[in-house]
């Protein structure tokens, strides 16, 4: 009896217990199932090439996994998208990093993925709570408009980029 009681305060807390696991593991297959369908789709509008036919162009998904009602969130990135007249495939000259952000006890913490990428090469741009990353050395060029959790002021976030890795912080 008593088992039956701290499963369902399990449940009851947002852990589903197997039963959630399993329909997590639904909900992602269906979502890859999508990517693998528009991956098809997108395969058949056309070869992306660069001078010599190399292909000069990145694109990939992230996928992230959340408790409870957060469930499965797969985001693109890359320099590929469709061109808006034509609906081809088009390789942009900036690439959309991957960007993950944490909320944290007192502080939301921003990472993003910008290989080739120092400090200096890196562009802050924040406006309520819209965080617009712009960074450029040489040849590589990213850009990512990024909606926060909350709005903040420019005087309360501070930035590090070391190897190509960009973390933002934002105190609360």
């Amino acid at each position: 009896m008593a088992a039956k009681k701290d499963r369902k305060d399990f449940q009851a807390k947002g852990f589903a217990g197997l039963g959630g696991i399993i329909d997590g593991l639904n909900s992602l297959l269906g979502k890859i199932e999508e990517l693998g369908e528009k991956g098809e789709e997108f395969k058949k509008t056309g070869e992306i090439t660069g001078p010599g036919g190399k292909v000069r162009g990145v694109y990939g998904v992230s996928v992230k996994v959340g408790l409870g009602d957060q469930g499965v969130t797969i985001e693109p990135f890359g320099n590929i998208g469709k061109d808006d007249k034509t609906g081809r495939p088009v390789v942009h000259e900036v690439s959309e990093p991957i960007v993950d952000l944490f909320e944290e006890e007192g502080y939301v913490l921003l990472v993003a993925e910008m290989p080739g990428i120092g400090q200096e090469d890196v562009r802050l741009d924040l406006k309520d709570d819209i965080l617009t990353i712009v960074a450029e050395r040489g040849a590589k060029k990213y850009r990512k408009e990024v909606l926060l959790p909350a709005c903040y002021s420019a005087d309360k976030m501070s930035m590090t980029c070391r190897n190509g890795l960009l973390e933002v912080r934002f105190a609360e």
